[in-house]
């Protein structure tokens, strides 16, 4: 019977929905949860229809993950020692400009995006630690971006938000490795998804890293994906406390 489980927090779009495939692939059992309008819900049964075709358990909840009662509801149903893997693919925030005329950045805005891009995912994992429901070497993901230090328009509060997620992710690969959870970050280079087209001016940033990539192209939600799976072999137990760069090559240029 197959007892690999893996909770993907934010699964219905873009790299988390490119993991789920992929590991339901590699005969993942998956708990998506995700947000999204009820108009897609025939769009998203279908995606999960895909990964129940391999043979695999997917249980979904299309609840906002930044509630606690979500967290609570969620990890409720879970049983113990279940969850090996935790990808945290939340894309929830504000691309208001520092100073604009048409509306600037709030402390709202920051703190909005802060906890949905940052901090939840340390709210995920604390939750899982107090409930019981990690297995044993457990793999604890979340991307990150090239945003993380370099300015882009709109960006500051999503950069602020993934400087946060980098901090607690260096500060979890120390304190919970005794625990047996490995916590890794993943820099995807830029890939032409749903939240990536919302960040003004995307399609120069598009334009510009194509053509710095040593390739040729832009990083796929398959290349993240295939990246992420990686990471959950036994093989790379001693992977921690990395932002792993998953670009081609783009960043070096």
């Amino acid at each position: 019977m197959n007892n690999k489980t893996a909770l993907i927090i934010g699964g219905s779009s873009g790299l988390g929905l490119a993991t789920a495939h992929k590991l339901a692939a590699e005969g993942f059992n998956l708990c998506i949860v995700y947000r999204d309008r009820k108009s897609n819900s025939i769009k998203n049964e279908v995606a999960f229809d895909a990964m129940r075709a391999n043979g695999v358990s997917v249980q979904t909840f299309n609840k906002d993950a930044l509630k606690e009662e979500t967290i609570d509801e969620v990890l409720s149903q879970l049983p113990i020692d279940s969850i090996s893997v935790l990808v945290h693919s939340v894309a929830k925030g504000s691309l208001k400009p520092m100073i604009s005329e048409n509306g600037t950045l709030s402390k709202s805005d920051l703190d909005i995006t802060i906890h949905a891009m940052g901090t939840n995912w340390w709210q995920w994992v604390r939750a899982c630690i107090k409930k019981d429901v990690f297995s044993d070497n457990v793999c604890n993901i979340a991307f990150t971006s090239e945003g993380n230090q370099k300015v882009w328009g709109g960006y500051g509060a999503v950069s602020a938000a993934k400087a946060s997620l980098e901090a607690l992710m260096r500060q979890m690969a120390v304190e919970l490795a005794p625990l047996d959870i490995k916590s890794n970050c993943i820099q995807a280079g830029v890939t032409q998804t749903a939240s990536f087209a919302m960040i003004p001016g995307s399609e120069k940033l598009a334009a510009f890293a194509k053509k710095r990539n040593p390739f040729n192209r832009l990083t796929l939600p398959e290349d993240v994906a295939n990246a992420v799976y990686v990471l959950t072999l036994p093989e790379s137990k001693w992977i921690n406390g990395n932002v792993i760069k998953v670009d081609g090559g783009e960043s070096l240029r």
